[in-house]
């Protein structure tokens, strides 16, 4: 035989458990025939719950079994009392179940509420950051839009100042190019000025900077010793002292060289 190793444990390629065909005598009734409805994966294998319904199963045939015979009055009155009691009894066993099932769903329905309210909370609460950001950003323009007008009617009330009596003033051109802070010098863009436009103007166009016969004219104009360059060669260092003997640097050089070969 053969041994093999696999990545799957036994449970998990494990069907319905097998069952094998059983013959019942006749006048038996097996204990076990009772657990027949019980199959894998419902009832089995047998948990706190079965081992309940097992054990009122055997009660109950504890029960059919002590029940008198119905041959006599008394007998038979026994029978009916005796009946009715395991009646009540089985009756207090489904009610608790019942409230048993029904507690099991509260706690469900529970769950699900708190989870649906968790939902609408977070939601909620998004859409009130959202709102409350919307209100912030205007706010902010509307503080921007009146900072604005607060500059521009303060230029306005210093620009009337300078001339309360309402005197027509000549330009003094001397004191425009002695004030380096002046629109001559520094012209704002509010006054209707923009530098950037005519940039372009103050561009540096030159002959021999912008065509190739300047830049031949430019380079015979300039002397020998700039367009020839002369590079000396190095001289070899020294590897030897005076007395003949190879210094350390050149030997180490050397072993250098022939571990790098």
């Amino acid at each position: 035989t053969l041994g093999t190793q696999t990545d799957y444990r036994d449970g998990e390629a494990q069907t319905d458990p097998y069952s094998p065909d059983y013959v019942v005598r006749s006048g038996s009734v097996p204990e076990l025939l009772a657990l027949a409805a019980l199959t894998w994966g419902r009832g089995l294998p047998a948990g706190q719950e079965a081992m309940e319904v097992i054990d009122r199963i055997r009660e109950k045939r504890a029960w059919e079994a002590a029940l008198p015979a119905m041959d006599s009055p008394s007998n038979i009155a026994k029978r009916l009392k005796m009946m009715e009691e395991m009646e009540r009894k089985e009756w207090a066993l489904r009610e608790e179940e019942i409230d048993k099932l029904q507690k099991v769903q509260l706690e469900v329905l529970k769950k699900m509420v708190w989870r649906q309210e968790e939902k609408q909370t977070n939601l909620d609460a998004k859409r009130l950051y959202d709102i409350w950001q919307n209100h912030q950003e205007a706010k902010e323009e509307k503080i921007r839009k009146i900072q604005r007008n607060c500059a521009l009617m303060l230029r306005k009330l210093i620009a009337k100042r300078k001339n309360m009596m309402g005197k027509l003033e000549r330009r003094d051109i001397i004191k425009e190019y002695t004030e380096f802070s002046s629109q001559t010098y520094a012209p704002l863009s509010r006054m209707g000025f923009f530098p950037d436009n005519n940039s372009a103007c103050y561009a540096a166009k030159n002959f021999y900077l912008n065509s190739f016969a300047g830049l031949c004219e430019l380079e015979a104009s300039l002397p020998d010793s700039v367009r020839q360059i002369n590079i000396k060669a190095p001289k070899p260092k020294c590897t030897t002292t005076e007395t003949g003997y190879i210094k350390r640097s050149a030997r180490l050089e050397a072993v250098l060289a022939q571990v790098h070969q």
